[in-house]
């Protein structure tokens, strides 16, 4: 409901005469605040007519700004300048505004009490206590312990720990190196002639000399000595040796330490 004012300069809602008070369409000197409070509180006392609380919040708000502003043309200070239209009244509005969401978060947190209260009057709680002849006895963990173990546990827990070694004599490292396999395919792939690289390492027995034989090629290639080549996606590995006049320069090979 929007409560109605009715003054010899206006009549309608009383926001919207907040309004025009704020933008200068109305004096404020011109409007009576008396008889619109006399006719809010009249409105009150109707039992036909029903004010929730946050329209008398509202109605309350807007008749203090309009008091102050008023106050303020009545009784103007020595220093006191005219307010900027766009800002009148609304440092007040603010500060009820907060006020009120802050009353309005109390009532929520207090409909959340009664809610819980009323699940908690629902539960009923056992007011007996234990059955007769219910003995609990913890178990007794020092029973069977004597006290040269206890001697012997303590002598443990104190003596010093030995430093762990980690032993890699069951590791064996294949000492392999690209330009021992460079070397060694040099002397083999001018007789072995067209064959594909699933062929030169079928003989082979670790992984890191497969890797080192492929490398090898790659050094190979780039040197000039073996062409490679794939007829497919995902192929062989085709190798052909091209020269054997060419003499092998170890030292362009790359030794791929690390």
């Amino acid at each position: 409901m929007t409560f109605v004012v009715t003054t010899p300069s206006f009549s309608g809602p009383i926001e919207l005469l907040l309004q025009l008070i704020s933008g200068h369409d109305v004096d404020v000197l011109d409007i009576a605040l008396a008889p619109i409070v006399d006719e809010f509180v009249a409105a009150l006392r109707d039992d036909a007519l029903h004010i929730d609380v946050d329209e008398l919040s509202e109605f309350l708000l807007i008749a203090a700004i309009l008091l102050q502003m008023k106050s303020q043309r009545l009784l103007p200070g020595r220093d006191s300048t005219e307010p900027d239209e766009e800002f009148v009244g609304w440092e007040e509005r603010d500060v009820l505004l907060a006020r009120l969401l802050e009353l309005r978060t109390y009532a929520a947190l207090s409909d959340a009490f009664v809610s819980l209260f009323e699940r908690a009057s629902r539960a009923f709680p056992r007011l007996r206590g234990i059955d007769d002849g219910f003995v609990v006895r913890p178990p007794d963990l020092l029973a069977g312990v004597t006290t040269a173990q206890l001697a012997g546990a303590y002598l443990r827990g104190i003596e010093e720990k030995p430093v762990p070694v980690v032993r890699l004599n069951h590791v064996t490292v294949d000492a392999v190196t690209v330009a021992e396999t460079v070397v060694s395919l040099s002397q083999r792939l001018p007789t072995m002639g067209r064959l594909s690289f699933r062929a030169l390492t079928e003989g082979l027995g670790s992984r890191i000399e497969v890797i080192v034989h492929f490398l090898a090629l790659l050094e190979l290639c780039k040197l000039g000595h073996v062409d490679l080549g794939q007829g497919s996606t995902f192929g062989d590995l085709e190798i052909e040796w091209l020269d054997v006049s060419l003499g092998l320069d170890l030292g362009k090979v790359d030794s791929y330490e690390g």
